[in-house]
């Protein structure tokens, strides 16, 4: 089942965060709750919350700012059926392309954007600090699909 997430869903979507690790901070999240701009969406198998997603209305755009599925789940489509979610609440707000923004190193979310026909844009240089336990820094990859 999918489904928009409300201020209600916070403890679940915090306890599946602190798993997924998308990188997205607690208030982050629960202000994107709150956000009539913003929708975040919840995908379950039963129970419980296995995925989420988070997108944010811009002026002409929208943009996807996190994806995280239980690590066990990945694999099972949960980030492509949470991206569909996503790309369809972009049409209905009318925006004009999806963006977004990835690790280079996350080369399985990279291969879901790819095929759902995103393109590449740009790269952000030493934007990220390294995955834990590495040294140094990571591009983030500027990705969008036109709607």
């Amino acid at each position: 089942m999918i489904r928009q997430l409300s201020i209600a869903d916070s403890a679940e979507l915090q306890a599946l965060e602190a798993q997924a690790n998308s990188g997205i901070g607690l208030p982050h999240l629960r202000n994107a709750l709150a956000d009539a701009n913003s929708q975040v969406i919840g995908y379950w198998q039963q129970e419980p919350l296995i995925g989420y997603a988070m997108v944010a209305r811009l002026p002409f755009e929208a943009e996807l700012q996190a994806i995280g599925v239980l690590p066990q789940e990945q694999g099972q489509r949960v980030g492509y059926k949470l991206l569909s979610e996503v790309v369809a609440c972009a049409r209905q707000w009318q925006s004009e392309r999806l963006l977004l923004e990835v690790r280079v190193s996350n080369q399985r979310a990279i291969k879901l954007y790819r095929h759902y026909g995103f393109h590449e844009d740009g790269r952000r240089r030493n934007y990220y600090p390294a995955a834990q336990g590495e040294a140094g820094r990571e591009d983030a990859l500027l990705m969008s699909l036109l709607l």
